[in-house]
């Protein structure tokens, strides 16, 4: 006899540490949420009230020293990978939509890549896009952003923008994912992907990116979409990469909708 989860929250044993996990159960489907770099789940609080909780069962967790889960000894993106597979198996998620926003979306296509079949699709929100500018000199100035930023880390932590980790650790996980979307990485992963694949694409820069950079490697993505017929660009919004959750929350919810063979929302134009 199948049940039905009830609304859970707790933490997920996983290495060294142990994630803070919220999932609001119910028969719908469930939808896995992959935060940013450095973020938290707070972020996502605008697509999972637009989605609501009939047709979708919403999985959200902090990954390793972020938000409410524990620091740990390994912090690196195959660990990211670990976190995920930890949480599915805790709460017994199958054939889940996954979602990753920025860091987030990266770990969406590599999961779904080492785990054919595992899901219903995938949606990358401003993330997962093949570009190639980071060599020795952007590496040093990544470092050094980071130095210069360390001072706003108590305040950006309670704003769910920051992680409870040096200077030094968050630079070197920004770096190790920027070489994990060189092209000669990234493609082959994307190439690779038979389940569908949708991108909702920020407008302009960020801090840390300027504009012509941003719409470049936006842009960039359209190879692997020429390539894969599962990749799609499902919507351009106009806020930038910082700020589309907050602002553009409904065209994530619908490209959501799209791969759950749901109707959209009632207040999509």
């Amino acid at each position: 006899m199948t049940t039905t989860p009830s609304p859970w929250t707790g933490t997920v044993t996983v290495d060294d540490t142990a994630l803070a996990v919220t999932d609001t159960g119910g028969p719908g489907r469930p939808v896995v949420y992959l935060n940013g770099c450095y973020a938290d789940r707070s972020h996502w609080r605008r697509v999972i009230a637009d989605l609501g909780g009939t047709d979708f069962r919403h999985i959200t967790f902090d990954a390793r020293g972020r938000g409410r889960s524990q620091r740990s000894a390994d912090y690196s993106f195959e660990a990211c990978l670990r976190d995920i597979d930890a949480v599915l198996a805790a709460r017994a998620v199958e054939q889940p939509i996954v979602v990753g926003w920025s860091y987030g979306a990266a770990l969406a296509v590599n999961w779904a890549a080492r785990n054919p079949g595992r899901a219903r699709g995938t949606v990358c929100v401003d993330g997962a896009l093949p570009h190639e500018w980071l060599d020795d000199a952007a590496r040093e100035k990544i470092r050094k952003l980071f130095r210069r930023l360390s001072p706003l880390f108590p305040v950006a932590r309670r704003l769910g923008l920051a992680a409870r980790m040096s200077a030094a650790q968050h630079a070197e996980i920004n770096i190790e994912a920027n070489e994990l979307c060189a092209p000669a990485v990234l493609d082959p992963v994307l190439d690779s992907l038979t389940l569908p694949v949708r991108y909702v694409l920020a407008t302009g820069g960020n801090l840390g990116g300027e504009a012509q950079l941003m719409e470049k490697i936006r842009a960039d993505l359209t190879p692997a979409t020429l390539r894969n017929p599962h990749i799609r660009i499902a919507a351009k919004a106009p806020s930038n990469h910082s700020k589309i959750l907050r602002n553009d929350f409904r065209a994530v919810a619908d490209t959501v909708r799209e791969l759950a063979g749901a109707p959209r929302s009632p207040q999509a134009a």
